[in-house]
């Protein structure tokens, strides 16, 4: 009958060794339940929620701008709304008008 026995080293990582195991598993799982749950915000959805914001923002200067140029736009046709929109979306000091900012603001005439 052989007796095995243990060197102090190999019996020190017998005790640690299932906390480490949990330990990394943790580490790996504990974000992705994290995100799951939605408790962390990615970079990528903190831009969409600013450029939301950005975007309703200039939508209401927008369609203060086209209700000031023209009285009753719930009666115009989508096209010419569209037109408006355009004309009344951009922003001082940018070169181009923010397709978003045209679609909330006709939309915004619509109503």
């Amino acid at each position: 009958m052989s007796v095995i026995t243990m060197t102090p080293a190999a019996s020190k990582w017998e005790a640690v060794r299932p906390r480490l195991m949990f330990l990394v598993i943790g580490l790996i799982a504990g974000p992705e339940i994290s995100n799951i749950a939605g408790w962390q915000v990615t970079s990528r959805s903190m831009q969409n929620q600013v450029h939301a914001g950005i975007v309703e923002q200039q939508a209401l200067f927008c369609e203060v701008r086209a209700r000031a140029e023209v009285q009753g736009t719930i009666k115009l046709d989508r096209t010419a709304r569209i037109a408006l929109a355009q004309k009344s979306a951009a922003m001082p000091g940018a070169a181009t008008t923010d397709i978003d900012v045209v679609r909330a603001c006709a939309s915004k005439l619509a109503r």
